[in-house]
């Protein structure tokens, strides 16, 4: 049974099979085109195909530019378990830059990531890719869609991950709950340590990662957008903490974001047992996560 408030179910379009990942600058330029014209709300349809990238494999420079922005050691024998969304994001961006996606691109917000890596994957494996929109539901500050992404080897699902993207907008009624006011509180965790972050973090994450948004870049570009500088990319906060944290090689990680890190800036990583965070000024709580065993 679909959510209340969700878009209802229907049977799913036959999978569209891609020979290579989409170039990025065109979908965030017909997104961008294309986001005035979105009107939002939660039982919008949305588009019911899964887009498949068969036989891929892994540019090795490429994820060792990755490795290096985040954190992670360079030339190890598997992937870093938030590698796949990297590979992933062309196929998503094509989805919701689509003129059947209802939420405008400009402005979305990537609100929470869950991700089972059910093995090691190795950097020289060879790979099959999808992503689908799952659907979407009502959220107490507007509507917010769920993308799932598989990683498939050999025939098994060996890696997948589900992300939540929020477009805001006015809500009529009860607001819908929201998955940080479900989760029980947590006293804060003891800091482990501090991160002074150079300005150029979103410029070199961008090159490694493809996902040049402009809110990453450079101030200017940020300021159209209403941020008075570049901020992170909330994916690269995700890996600098399991960078930081270390992962089972088979696991369960789960992250919400929250606040953004501006760019330059100092925060504070904070850690205990399987969970993490990381904080700014004040105290102000930009990332929450935890990683299990599976």
């Amino acid at each position: 049974m679909a959510p209340a408030g969700s878009a209802p179910s229907a049977p799913s379009a036959p999978p569209v099979v891609l020979t290579a990942p989409p170039a990025l600058a065109p979908l965030l330029a017909r997104g961008a085109l294309l986001s005035p014209f979105r009107r939002p709300r939660p039982d919008a349809a949305f588009p019911r195909t899964r887009l498949v990238l068969t036989g891929l494999r892994i540019d090795l420079a490429r994820l060792a530019a990755y490795e290096r922005v985040c954190g992670f050691p360079t030339g190890a024998d598997a992937l870093p378990p938030t590698y796949p969304h990297v590979l992933g994001f062309p196929l998503a961006m094509r989805l919701m830059s689509g003129r059947d996606f209802p939420l405008p691109l400009l402005g979305l917000v990537h609100t929470s990531i869950g991700i089972t890596c059910r093995r090691p994957l190795p950097a020289t494996g060879a790979y099959d890719l999808s992503v689908r929109v799952e659907g979407l539901a009502p959220h107490r500050r507007g509507t917010e869609a769920a993308v799932v992404t598989e990683l498939r080897a050999g025939g098994d699902a060996v890696w997948e991950s589900r992300s939540t993207y929020l477009a805001r907008h006015r809500t009529s009624g009860r607001p819908a709950a929201h998955r940080e006011e479900e989760r029980a509180p947590h006293e804060p965790l003891p800091a482990v340590d501090e991160w002074r972050l150079a300005g150029d973090v979103g410029r070199r994450y961008g090159a490694a990662s493809g996902d040049r948004n402009p809110i990453h870049l450079h101030p200017l570009t940020a300021r159209l957008f209403g941020f008075p500088r570049a901020i992170a990319h909330g994916m690269w906060t995700v890996a600098r903490c399991l960078a930081a944290h270390g992962t089972p090689d088979a696991a369960v990680v789960r992250a919400d974001f929250g606040a953004p890190v501006l760019l330059p800036g100092t925060v504070t990583y904070a850690a205990r047992d399987e969970r993490f965070e990381l904080r700014g000024a004040g105290g102000r709580v930009h990332l929450t996560g935890d990683v299990r065993p599976v």
